[in-house]
């Protein structure tokens, strides 16, 4: 499985358009604090729901809290539907809070 950090995450979405950050977070996590203008919400019970939104090309990055939730799911999607494209964010958003904006407070 492929992982990047928080850092390495910070330095792509500066340079990287075709990018996708999926949040797998329930809802009212997102709500509280996420990535910013770039992070879409598709709740970890809700992503098989919503496959068609996952780009195939480009870079797609998961998290979640703490990188737990966002490997289980890369692994599946890998194994059942082919993506080959997924990157976990190793440490989720607490890895992010820490790194890169400790102006976030992670639910």
């Amino acid at each position: 499985m492929k992982q990047i950090s928080a850092s390495e995450l910070r330095d792509l979405m500066q340079t990287e358009t075709d990018l996708q950050i999926i949040d797998i977070r329930d809802t009212y996590e997102f709500d509280f604090s996420n990535l910013g203008v770039r992070a879409k919400s598709i709740p970890m019970a809700e992503i098989l729901d919503h496959l068609s939104e996952i780009i195939t090309t480009g870079k797609v990055i998961m998290h979640c809290r703490s990188g737990n939730r966002s490997e289980a799911m890369i692994d599946y999607l890998e194994v059942h539907h082919k993506f080959q494209n997924l990157h976990n964010l190793t440490g989720g958003i607490l890895a992010w809070s820490e790194e890169v904006d400790t102006s976030i407070i992670p639910c």
